[in-house]
Parts: structure tokens; C-alpha cells; sequence
């Protein structure tokens, strides 16, 4: 009996042993095989190998994103390789925004390769948003975009670019930027082109045609379907502003010019101030010179008592003809 229930007792022993393996095995196995990702695909119609399914989760993939997304494809009717779309995720691309964009690009009938929409993807540019631009067409709405005419008249316009993407050059095409400020450019050429302010409010239109003529989306990632010009207002009169300014500016220059001459008048009436009273004071010196000089005269016995009395006689005249016609002496000396 004793030994009959040892016997019990270690094949117990062993069953458990055994299932505890089992047990193990089986856990590493769904650890390592995902058997749920697996049968997902296989009843969806997307065959995918138990071995690849390892081996994308064994180099720490994200398998179940990667297979929903091939899954979706297949489902779409598109022809894609799992491997392109788990090369694509390893390379950092958005694996579902990729697949999503292939599918409305085959519902729409849009022309869109696998290839195609990875270097788009890897690019940094939203290739989804970008089919549905292709799809439906996208409204840019410009800034106030100031331009002045001929007359001087400032408007300030506002245009509605509608835009459609351009799939073939979305990798290395301009972007929304690039077409505002063509636009703008556009803009500013066509209104300084005009005579007057009030031409293009009267033809509005005309700045459109004359914008779309120039081809502005070229190298860009999009085709511009039509410019609207949503709003326009008159600004400054910039024109007489300008023409304010020039005489202001002119004005200033005149008088500063006149300033200049002036002080240069006075300058020269203080010269000859200044040079009148050195003429006074030498006349002064000059006739405080006479009395010797005559006296001298009188020595030498050049001047006799004539000839004094006879220039007596004229110094009289002179101070009497002065005294007729109202001149004073002072006069005379200046």
C-alpha cells in the first residue's frame, strides 16, 4: 500500500511538473506569436505569414498597426507588398495616413503610386490632406494686400485663391506661402498698372485675369483653379501725401537758403560798418594832420597869410552852400 502510494503520489508529481511546462510554453508562444494579429488577417482575406508577423514583432514593430493597414488595402482592392508598408514604418513614415491616402486616391480614380505617396509621406507633407485637396479644392484667403495707383490712390484688397493640390509635385513644390505672395505680387503690379483707383473699382475683375495670365502656380504643389477678389477698400491718399511732404521739405529748403543769405547781408553790412569807421578814423587822423602841416608851411615860408585866408574863404563857402541845401556837417564827412 506504501508503496502504491508513493507510486500515486510521484505521478501526480510528474502530471503537474508537465503541465506546469506545457503551461510555460505556451505562454512564451503567444508571447512570441501573435496568433490573435494572425487570424485577423487570415479572416479578412489579407494572408500574412506567422513568420513575418515574428519577425516584425521581434525587431519591436508595431505588427498590429502595420497589418491593420494592410488589411484596409487589400479590402480596397489595392495591390501593396506587406514589405513596402513595414519598410515604411521603419523609415518613420504614417503608415495608415499612406494606405488611407492610396484608397480615396483609387475611389477617386486619381493617379497615386505606392512610391509616390511614401516620398510624399517622408517629405513631411500630409499626403491624405493632400488627395483630398486634389479631390476637393482648397480656398486660400490672402491678407489685406495694400497697392497704389497711378493717382496716388491707396486700395487695400482681398482675394480667395482656390487652389487644387498638384500630386506629381508635392516633393520639392512650393507651398501656400509661395502662392499668397505671388498673388500679392500680382496684385500690386496690376493696381500700380492702372491710372486710377477708380478703373479697378469700376473692374474688379481685371485684376483676376491679369493675375491668372502670369501662371503663378508655377513650381508650386498646387494648380490655381480661379482668384476671386473678395474686398476691396480705398486707403490713403498717398499721392498728395507725398506731394504735402515734397513741399514741406522744398518750403524748409527755401528757408534756410534765405537764412543763409541773410546772415550773409549782415555779415557784409558789419564789414562795412566796420570798414566806414576805419575810413572815419583815418579822415580824423588825417585832419588832426592839417594844423602842423599848415604850421610846417607857414615855417618854411611855403603858405603865406594869402593863401590861408583864401582856403578860409573856400572852408566858408563850402559850410555856407552846405547850410543851403540842408546838409549837415556830419553828411558831408560820410
Amino acid at each position: 500500500m506504501l508503496i502504491g502510494a508513493l507510486a500515486l503520489s510521484s505521478s501526480i508529481t510528474s502530471l503537474i511538473v508537465v503541465l506546469a511546462v506545457v503551461v510555460v510554453l505556451l505562454a512564451i508562444f503567444f508571447m512570441l506569436v501573435p496568433v490573435g494579429t494572425w487570424f485577423r488577417a487570415l479572416v479578412s482575406g489579407a494572408r500574412i505569414s506567422m513568420g513575418r508577423l515574428i519577425g516584425m514583432r521581434l525587431r519591436r514593430i508595431n505588427y498590429r498597426m502595420i497589418v491593420e493597414a494592410y488589411i484596409n488595402a487589400t479590402k480596397a482592392g489595392l495591390d501593396i507588398d506587406i514589405v513596402e508598408l513595414e519598410t515604411h514604418c521603419m523609415a518613420g513614415g504614417d503608415v495608415l495616413k499612406v494606405v488611407n491616402a492610396l484608397i480615396s486616391a483609387h475611389s477617386a480614380n486619381i493617379e497615386l503610386s505606392l512610391r509616390t505617396a511614401k516620398a510624399i509621406d517622408l517629405a513631411g507633407r500630409d499626403v491624405l490632406n493632400a488627395v483630398k485637396v486634389s479631390v476637393n479644392p482648397k480656398v486660400i484667403e490672402t491678407p489685406a494686400i495694400a497697392a497704389i495707383a497711378k493717382n496716388g490712390i491707396e486700395l487695400r484688397v482681398k482675394a480667395r485663391v482656390t487652389v487644387r493640390a498638384n500630386i506629381a509635385r508635392l516633393v520639392g513644390g512650393a507651398g501656400e506661402e509661395t502662392i499668397i505672395a505671388r498673388v500679392g505680387e500680382g496684385i500690386v503690379t496690376t493696381i500700380g498698372s492702372s491710372n486710377s483707383h477708380e478703373d479697378v473699382l469700376e473692374n474688379p475683375d481685371r485684376i483676376s485675369k491679369t493675375v491668372l495670365q502670369k501662371g503663378l502656380d508655377a513650381g508650386t504643389a498646387f494648380e490655381i483653379l480661379s482668384i476671386d477678389i473678395a474686398d476691396i477698400d480705398v486707403g490713403r491718399n498717398v499721392g498728395a501725401q507725398l506731394q504735402m511732404d515734397q513741399a514741406e521739405a522744398d518750403k524748409r529748403i527755401a528757408q534756410a537758403k534765405a537764412e543763409e543769405r541773410r546772415a550773409m547781408a549782415v555779415a557784409q553790412e558789419q564789414e562795412m560798418k566796420a570798414r566806414t569807421q576805419e575810413m572815419r578814423a583815418e579822415v580824423v587822423k588825417a585832419e588832426a594832420q592839417v594844423p602842423e602841416a599848415m604850421a610846417e608851411a607857414f615855417k618854411n615860408g611855403r603858405l603865406g597869410v594869402m593863401d590861408y585866408y583864401n582856403m578860409q574863404n573856400v572852408i566858408a563857402d563850402t559850410s555856407m552852400r552846405n547850410a543851403i541845401s540842408g546838409k549837415k556837417p556830419e553828411d558831408v564827412n560820410k
